[in-house]
């Protein structure tokens, strides 16, 4: 199934169920990935950055007493986020569209609606791999490009110049 060696990916699942965090180490493990940590809290998750140098984190949305939003927003803001640019795949099973906003404009990179499976994971992680988006920095966002696509026609004025 996986068109990449992700054997050398580091991946940190933070989830307060045990059931999900177990499910989504395991589909790492059989796509490849020999190096899985998991979390129980948004603040363990943030602290375990600062010791395992994770490369994506997978979080849930929904959490107690933060959830993946503030998670996101711990990663992308605070000064003392152990990496600000790490992608972050959130995963929940409200995939409304505000909620798919709130997380996009959060700083999330990928949205994956439960449940879970290998191929649908598999599927966010090659998104990260492939289309790599460069980071926007505004005085009301950090975090990856919320642009999917180009828009050639858009004249706004807030329309931002590619360098």
């Amino acid at each position: 199934m996986a068109d990449y060696n992700i054997e050398k990916l580091k991946f940190l699942v933070v989830d307060d169920d045990q059931n999900m965090r177990h499910l989504v180490s395991t589909i790492l493990n059989s796509l490849g990935s020999r190096e899985v940590e998991a979390a129980s809290t948004a603040e363990a998750g943030f602290a375990k950055l600062a010791e395992f140098e994770a490369d994506v984190v997978i979080c849930d949305l929904r959490m107690e007493p933060l959830d993946g939003i503030e998670l996101t927003k711990m990663l992308r803001d605070q000064v003392e986020s152990p990496n600000c640019y790490i992608p972050i795949i959130m995963l929940t099973g409200h995939a409304e569209k505000a909620t798919v906003e709130v997380a996009r404009d959060a700083g999330v990179h990928e949205f994956l609606a439960k449940p879970v499976s290998a191929t649908k994971l598999y599927a966010k992680i090659k998104n990260i791999i492939e289309r790599p988006r460069a980071f926007v920095r505004t005085k009301d966002y950090f975090g990856p490009d919320r642009r999917r696509r180009q828009d050639p026609d858009y004249k706004g004025p807030e329309r931002r110049k590619d360098k």
